[in-house]
């Protein structure tokens, strides 16, 4: 089952992917990466089975896989602005 902040980190992801004004992209990106880092280290530990939370057959994989899209379309938007 899904809490409302699992995907915390999708929230500031999009902010980052939909914000037109470039001088506030490096903070935002720097947001959702940190987000991201975050999420995924607690999504590492419930799969060893180290922290209470979703099982295997919770969504996990599907989270898992937004997360590695999601850090493609940041790699992309980072190189555009540096």
């Amino acid at each position: 089952m899904r809490t409302d902040n699992a995907y915390e980190w999708q929230r500031l992801y999009e902010a980052a992917i939909l914000e037109t004004d470039r001088s506030r992209l490096p903070e935002l990106i720097a947001a959702a990466q940190a987000a991201i880092d975050e999420r995924s280290e607690k999504l590492q530990l419930v799969r060893e089975g180290k922290a209470s939370g979703s099982t295997a057959g919770d969504g996990i994989a599907d989270e898992k896989q937004a997360i590695e899209d999601a850090l493609g379309g940041l790699r992309i938007l980072s190189k555009e602005i540096y």
